[in-house]
């Protein structure tokens, strides 16, 4: 994922900001880390730089 996608992407349940935390990254784009929803207590992976924005449960705790 291209760190320039941030600011265009929402969470897709309220629409809020996300934030972003890089597990790894290469020179071009974010290679692993997730995509956080504080509103929802909800987090996106990034996977193969992919992010997978499907709606999903809150994380519990």
């Amino acid at each position: 994922m291209k760190r320039s996608l941030l600011p265009i992407l929402c969470c897709p349940v309220c629409k809020g900001d996300l934030e972003l935390r890089v597990a790894r990254e290469n020179e071009e784009e974010i290679v692993e880390g997730t995509l956080e929803c504080r509103a929802c207590n909800v987090s996106y992976p990034i996977e193969e730089g992919i992010p997978d924005l499907l709606p999903r449960e809150p994380d519990k705790g």
